[in-house]
């Protein structure tokens, strides 16, 4: 029996958080279940949807927890993923960038209340079904992030934003687990969910249409505009500049002598600028609400790989930090369609160096 421990366990009705909370038992550890409702269907749109987060997956995480004997909560944090996921989400849009709402919600809601739910529940720890893996190096007296075993699985990317104090009371019992063995281990226990599948869209836009979803949300429209050439000709008349994303060439309607792509926008004037592939080039970035997570700081330049989209091929690169506190990243090799609101998170080998959130490219 390993020492006595109270683990809250985040089971989101699939079959990862719940062979995590599986393992943990097994191990020993004292184990509750807790299910977060974000959001109720019908406050945003979605009834005839099943995405997850669903009454659905609540009652696939409360049957998990009932077969293992183990006690069970729902968590109702809707008033804070309004607060912290979907309207930061919204202004991000609509503001320019794209962003990565798996990533406010790791930071906010499952790192951050659920942490604080679990604190006040008497737990020791929180458990999650992520794919990455927490040491702890104790010459350095520091918590350490890394890839997950099964790297066609990691998800090392949206935790980058982890703190120390977060990462000593996480535990992640599948990051050292290829996913088909998790599989094989949800069907040796008879897991009802043991097949289900894993969730791949934004939870709250399940059919991807973003658009709709924050016209009906904020009762606001995105009018039409003009597409503009590299020299700020019109050269055709788009649906709004929110509906485009840097490097796009799909769905533009326009009839030009070569393949075009969305190079820039501006929201002032609801223009979308296109141009060819090579102008979506950009060699270096600016990054802010940086996080470090082996030290403080680093002390100079730091050579790197870096990832600016999730599961990206990482890219080398050279890192440092401005004056102002910025990262600067400059890759070694000009990279397509650097995009602000997205993630650069730095690695060194399989360990996670940190990240930030992507301001501007050059």
């Amino acid at each position: 029996m390993i020492e006595h421990q109270k683990i809250l366990v985040a089971m989101s009705g699939g079959v990862d958080s719940s062979v995590s909370a599986c393992l943990l038992q097994e191990a020993g550890y004292d184990c509750e279940g807790v299910t977060m409702r974000l959001y109720r269907n019908e406050d945003i749109g979605l009834s005839r949807f099943h995405p997850c987060c669903s009454q659905e997956d609540i009652d696939d995480a409360a049957d998990v927890a009932f077969s293992l004997d183990i006690p069970f909560h729902v968590a109702d944090f809707t008033a804070e993923f309004r607060m912290d996921v979907i309207e930061p989400f919204i202004c991000t849009y609509e503001s320019g960038g794209t962003p990565n709402p798996c990533i406010e919600c790791n930071r906010h809601m499952k790192f951050h209340h659920l942490l604080d739910f679990a604190a006040k529940h008497g737990c020791d720890a929180i458990a999650t079904g992520h794919y990455a893996r927490i040491d702890y190096d104790p010459k350095q007296n520091r918590w350490l992030l890394k890839k997950a075993v099964d790297e066609s699985k990691d998800q090392s990317y949206v935790l980058y934003m982890l703190t120390q104090l977060q990462l000593a009371r996480i535990r992640l019992p599948l990051g050292g687990l290829q996913k088909i063995r998790v599989r094989e281990l949800a069907e040796a226990r008879g897991l009802t969910n043991a097949h289900k599948h894993d969730s791949q869209d934004i939870c709250f836009v399940p059919d991807g249409d973003y658009v709709h979803f924050m016209e009906q949300y904020t009762g606001r429209t995105h009018p039409a505009g003009d597409f503009l050439d590299l020299k700020g000709r019109v050269v055709g008349r788009h649906q709004g500049a929110v509906r485009y994303t840097l490097g796009q060439r799909k769905g533009l309607g326009l009839a030009m002598n070569a393949p075009v792509y969305v190079c820039d926008k501006c929201m002032t004037n609801n223009t979308v600028t296109v141009g060819p592939e090579q102008n979506l080039y950009r060699q270096s970035l600016l990054a802010g609400e940086v996080n470090w997570i082996p030290f403080d700081a680093p002390a100079g330049p730091l050579r790197v790989t870096a990832c600016i989209r999730y599961h990206q091929k990482e890219q080398p690169a050279t890192v440092s930090m401005t004056r102002n506190g910025k990262l600067r990243v400059v890759f070694d090799a000009p990279q397509r369609a650097v995009t602000p609101g997205q993630a650069v998170v730095l690695y060194q080998g399989d360990l996670v160096l940190g990240g930030g959130t992507i301001e501007e490219a050059f």
